[in-house]
């Protein structure tokens, strides 16, 4: 598959992606727990249908030590064993955020009071931020059909 549009040879593109980075650096820094923040990463981009970020963060999570188990996984976290409950909590979270519009509502108030088990104030503002951002890179790289499978560990920061 060719890309339709190269994200770096556009002078708007180049600057607004920059931002998207600067930000997922900050949640990066936050207290939410690296794990979760892949996790939740890799199950929205599976979502969206974004082959690129999915190769991105699965490569990342197995770079940082994350088990091929788990990541395997993530598509069907429901019936499997291997994610704590805070995990499960916030991949739900991300599930209901990243669907909005297959749900009338968006986010219910039973997988919020889920989140808010787990996560104190800070750490659910980094997820919902979090949840936000891979979704923007996720529409980018989708419709502009940026191709999956070449990325390294590392390579983008």
């Amino acid at each position: 598959m060719d890309a339709r549009l190269n994200p770096l040879s556009s002078t708007i593109m180049t600057k607004v992606f920059k931002h998207l980075i600067a930000a997922n650096r900050l949640l990066a820094e936050s207290t939410l727990p690296f794990a979760t923040q892949e996790l939740v990463k890799l199950r929205a981009s599976q979502i969206n249908g974004c082959g690129f970020c999915v190769d991105m963060h699965f490569k990342d999570a197995a770079h940082a030590g994350e088990t091929t188990t788990r990541l395997n996984l993530v598509a069907a976290w429901r019936e499997a064993t291997v994610f704590t409950d805070a995990e499960r909590a916030a991949l739900e979270l991300a599930e209901q955020g990243t669907r909005l519009a297959d749900g009338a509502g968006g986010v219910t108030d039973e997988v919020w009071a889920k989140a808010a088990k787990h996560y104190d104030e800070e750490q659910l503002a980094a997820l919902v931020c979090l949840v936000s951002v891979i979704n923007a890179f996720n529409r980018g790289n989708v419709i502009t059909r940026q191709p999956a499978g070449g990325y390294q560990p590392g390579q983008h920061g």
